[in-house]
């Protein structure tokens, strides 16, 4: 089979560090951490009482009241960030054949407070069944998409991933695959997740995967250091607009970056740990460098899963060094997730952001918070730690890994005739 090049012709983003992808890109390159004390109800009870929440976001701003009512946070994030994405990229989409056009969302739990709600809502009353209406379509996995395309008129591939983090990396790669097989010329794909909610908060507490360093929580996302403790929950949402390079080329699109390649696997190991000598993270990115058709030489920048968890980022550095052997030595390594925290299902969406940011600037986002040497690790590796770093990037690797042993990697290069 021929197969299609496809481009980014379009971000958006709705973060722990800003609204827009301009504050998330601004705030990504100097290193703001986006933790602080929970607002959306009180912590005051749960182990953990700080999280990456999206700051100053009003849906009234963005949906009228009627509108809101019918979504769960999570879909409301997706859409916000969907609207940033086509915008930028400029599409006139009277001109186009929306046919062609499709959808692919990722999410890993959905309407997690939609669901929290009713059932409290049902649990605290006298037993008679009153739910909402919209309670189902309001707590699906699979309605951003849903609404992405209703609201848009796009006809084509339309349905969500579901892979717990991995998810919107998995929705990517699904994406890019119908456009360079020719099922489709556009493509608007990422993630969403609005888990910052007591059940979020307390389930991921119950398993003791999140940090507990309520003292000073801007710095409690610690990849790779030696005090890291597990990860800090974030929510919000990114969305990138994949095109067909000539179609892109046609209508004299911008292009930020060409995705040349992914890749999947499972760990087969067990249900929440990874494999302790990363093994499927090293077959996810050999997987996903056979796709591009590259050498690990050509990898400049790795964008790492990197979740601030005492096995992960030991299991993740080894199967790097696996992987890419003597030039591991030459590449950046970082973290954005100790600046963002962890978006569960979307972190794949705004980490692939991140990762055609870094290509943009030529400039490498750091891992804050590192205090302590962690000598597991080996003091060669440039994790880029605390400060971001000005290099020639060529090539960019993104990796997410998920509950369940699901991982997915993709590759981004610069733009090229």
């Amino acid at each position: 089979m021929n197969l299609r090049r496809v481009v980014v012709t379009g971000l958006g983003a709705l973060t722990p560090l800003g609204n827009t992808v301009p504050e998330y890109e601004r705030n990504l390159l100097i290193g703001v951490s986006g933790a602080a004390p929970i607002t959306k109800f009180d912590a005051e009870k749960f182990k953990t009482r700080f999280a990456c929440e999206v700051k100053d976001y009003d849906p009234i701003n963005y949906f009228d009241r009627k509108e809101a009512r019918k979504m769960d946070p999570g879909t409301q994030y997706g859409l916000v960030a969907c609207d940033e994405a086509i915008a930028d990229s400029q599409m006139d989409l009277e001109k186009l054949n929306l046919d062609r056009i499709g959808v692919i969302w990722g999410s890993g739990i959905g309407g997690l407070k939609t669901f929290q709600d009713e059932v409290v809502n049902f649990s605290e009353g006298d037993g008679t069944p009153r739910f909402n209406p919209f309670f189902i379509p309001k707590m699906i996995a699979d309605i951003t998409a849903g609404h992405i395309s209703i609201k848009y008129g796009f006809r084509g591939p339309n349905f969500v991933t579901v892979s717990a983090c991995a998810s919107a990396t998995n929705a990517l790669i699904d994406a890019f695959t119908y456009i360079r097989t020719g099922r489709s010329d556009v493509m608007i794909s990422g993630g969403s997740e609005a888990a910052v909610t007591e059940a979020g908060i307390g389930g991921f507490n119950a398993m003791k995967a999140l940090s507990e360093r309520n003292d000073a929580p801007e710095t409690a996302s610690r990849p790779f250091d030696k005090d890291r403790n597990g990860f800090v929950l974030g929510e919000g949402a990114g969305a990138i607009v994949l095109e067909e390079y000539e179609h892109a080329k046609a209508r004299g699109a911008k292009i930020y970056a060409e995705f040349l390649g992914g890749g999947m696997s499972a760990d087969a190991h067990h249900i929440t740990a990874p494999h302790p000598d990363g093994t499927g993270a090293s077959l996810v990115m050999k997987s996903a460098l056979q796709d591009a058709n590259l050498q690990p030489e050509a990898i400049d920048y790795i964008n790492v899963h990197g979740t601030s968890t005492p096995l992960g980022d030991i299991s993740e550095t080894l199967a790097i060094q696996k992987v890419f052997g003597d030039h591991a030595y030459q590449l950046n390594i970082s973290s954005t997730k100790s600046m963002t925290g962890h978006l569960l299902g979307a972190a794949g969406a705004i980490e692939a952001i991140a990762s055609v940011v870094a290509l943009k600037n030529q400039t490498v986002p750091p891992t804050i918070n590192h205090f302590t040497d962690d000598e597991r690790f080996d003091p060669n590796l440039n994790f880029t730690f605390n400060k971001a770093q000005e290099r020639k990037i060529d090539v960019a690797l993104s990796n997410t890994f998920g509950f369940g042993g699901h991982n997915a990697s993709i590759i981004f290069g610069k733009p090229k005739e």
